[in-house]
């Protein structure tokens, strides 16, 4: 029987040959994509600042855990092609990190 884990991936990369209509849009938009606003979602949340040199995504994946976290961040990173993609960004040099949310262990001190 499989059993689904839940990963929080962090995609990273650069921007690329941004169009100056791209560059314009994410300026634009700069101030929802702030550090502040970023969380792991489904979707992917999206932070970069005004530099535009590079960006971070962070998604949560739910995959079986016998595929493990190497599948796990290959998911969120097709999800982050597939965005950028979609809204006509350049980028390159995508690299991923993936956590079991499922397998950590939190040490709570005594009161």
């Amino acid at each position: 029987m499989a059993t689904d884990h839940t990963y929080r991936v962090i995609v990273r990369g650069r921007w690329d040959g941004l169009t100056d209509e791209a560059r314009a849009r994410l300026l634009a938009e700069a101030d929802d994509h702030g550090l502040a606003r970023l969380r792991f979602t489904p979707e992917g949340s999206l932070a970069y600042d005004t530099a535009l040199r590079s960006f971070t995504y962070r998604y949560v994946i739910v995959s079986d855990a016998a595929d493990g976290e190497e599948l796990a961040a290959a998911l969120a990173e097709e999800k982050a092609e597939a965005a950028l993609t979609a809204a006509g960004y350049g980028y390159r040099d995508l690299r991923s990190s993936a956590t079991d949310m499922d397998t950590i262990k939190v040490n709570r001190k005594g009161r």
